[in-house]
C-alpha cells in the first residue's frame, strides 16, 4: 500500500483530466491551474475543524499538503492551537524564495502570545520535491522549540510538504 498523499502541483497536473468552473453568467469554462489549486487550498479547511482537536497526524499532513504543495516558492505555515489542541488560526508567516523561507522565532513567539496559543504545528513546502529535512530545517526546529518552551507553548511537529508526500519530524523522532 502506498502511503503517499496525492496532491496537485504545477509539476504533476494531469492534462487529460479536465475540470470546469462556472462563470457568474452561468457558463462553464475550463478551470485554470490557479483556480484548481485555490479550490484545493479552500477545501483543505474541512480536514482541520476549529471545533475538534487536532489528533490525527494524517489529516494534519493532508491539510498542510493541500495548503502548500502547489506553491512554486517555499512558504512556512503555522497552525496555532489552544490548550485542547483545537485550531485557533492557520497563518502563512514565512513566504520565501525557490529554495528557502525566512522564519524568525521571535515573530512566531509574538504571534503565539497574541493568539494565546498553547501549542503549534509548523509546516513548510519544498518545491524541489524532496521531503528530506535540510540542516537549516533541523536547526530552525531546534531554535523554535527552545523559544516556544520559554513561554510554555508546545511545538508539536514540523511537517515538510511536497506535491507527492510529506515528512513529519515528530514521527522521525527529530523534535
Amino acid at each position: 500500500m502506498n502511503n503517499t498523499i496525492a496532491a496537485l502541483s504545477y509539476d504533476n497536473m494531469d492534462a487529460t483530466c479536465a475540470l470546469y468552473v462556472r462563470s457568474p453568467s452561468g457558463r462553464y469554462k475550463l478551470a485554470s491551474d490557479e483556480q484548481i489549486l485555490a479550490a484545493g487550498r479552500t477545501a483543505a479547511e474541512s480536514l482541520v475543524s476549529q471545533s475538534s482537536p487536532v489528533d490525527q497526524p494524517i489529516k494534519v499532513k493532508q491539510f498542510f499538503q493541500a495548503k502548500l504543495a502547489g506553491l512554486g516558492h517555499e512558504c512556512a505555515a503555522f497552525l496555532y492551537l489552544d490548550s485542547r489542541f483545537k485550531p485557533i488560526r492557520y497563518i502563512e508567516q514565512g513566504p520565501g524564495t525557490l529554495s528557502q523561507a525566512s522564519v524568525y522565532p521571535r515573530e512566531i513567539v509574538k504571534t503565539a502570545l497574541r493568539l494565546n496559543a498553547a501549542a503549534l504545528i509548523m509546516a513548510h513546502n519544498h518545491p524541489s520535491g524532496s521531503t528530506e529535512p535540510s540542516m537549516a530545517d533541523l536547526n530552525l526546529t531546534k531554535h523554535l522549540k527552545s523559544a516556544l518552551a520559554l513561554i510554555d507553548v508546545r511545538f508539536l511537529d514540523h511537517v515538510i510538504v511536497t506535491a507527492a508526500s510529506t515528512t513529519s519530524l515528530a514521527e522521525q523522532g527529530q523534535m
